[in-house]
């Protein structure tokens, strides 16, 4: 990954000790004249220098990948 990295939230991740979800968005995510993402990171350790997982949303998806996460959420 080449482009610069934004912090825009972190939480604990339920069900771990010390996991956590990071939310972040990645300008020029793989190389020049990328488009940006946003990006879903799950850490099951604290102080991880990367993510254990990572997922990449170009922005034209995050609204359906949101109301697909809400039907989940219902299905629980």
């Amino acid at each position: 990954m080449s482009g610069k990295v934004t912090n825009i939230d972190e939480m604990t991740l339920s069900g771990t000790k010390d996991g956590k979800i990071s939310i972040t968005t990645v300008s020029q995510p793989y190389g020049p004249k990328s488009e940006p993402v946003a990006s879903i990171g799950i850490s099951l350790q604290a102080g991880a220098e990367e993510p254990d997982w990572k997922v990449h949303i170009p922005k034209a998806n995050i609204d359906a990948v949101i109301k697909a996460l809400q039907k989940a959420k219902e299905s629980l």
